[in-house]
């Protein structure tokens, strides 16, 4: 087996099973995309994310703890919509943990999947408030 395939069965291996994410035959190929793929590499790298938005927020010399859920939450929305290189940081911790199938259905549409991974790792984020304190 070549290195190339090990790679590939080690990062399938070790991805959580999302039992609720829908993969029928009706599904686009984004959605498919999305929930065999995205939401297992994004669930897995959980504890990672929260601890590099945990160091934005120190960078950033946000006293996030001092505001209110409501404006955290902002804070979240305007980190995902304006912050590029913040966005581009998260985004590999993404790619990082596709195989090489994968990344090439991601190349076929990087701007639709970008838009995906951006909403969802924000919406992450905003459900994870508490272990952001």
């Amino acid at each position: 087996m070549s290195e190339k395939n090990h790679r590939n069965d080690d990062l399938l291996k070790i991805r959580p099973e999302i039992p609720r994410a829908t993969t029928n035959d009706s599904i686009s190929v984004e959605e498919r995309f999305q929930n065999l793929t995205l939401r297992p590499i994004i669930k897995f790298q959980h504890n990672l994310l929260v601890e590099i938005f945990k160091q934005y927020i120190a960078r950033t010399k946000t006293k996030f703890s001092e505001l209110s859920d409501h404006q955290r939450v902002i804070f979240i929305e305007q980190t995902f919509n304006k912050d590029t290189k913040f966005k581009n940081e998260l985004k590999g911790v993404i790619l990082g943990q596709m195989t090489i199938e994968e990344y090439l259905v991601y190349a076929q549409n990087t701007n639709a999947f970008n838009k995906r991974i951006t909403n969802m790792l924000a919406q992450r984020i905003k459900n994870s408030i508490v272990e952001l304190t």
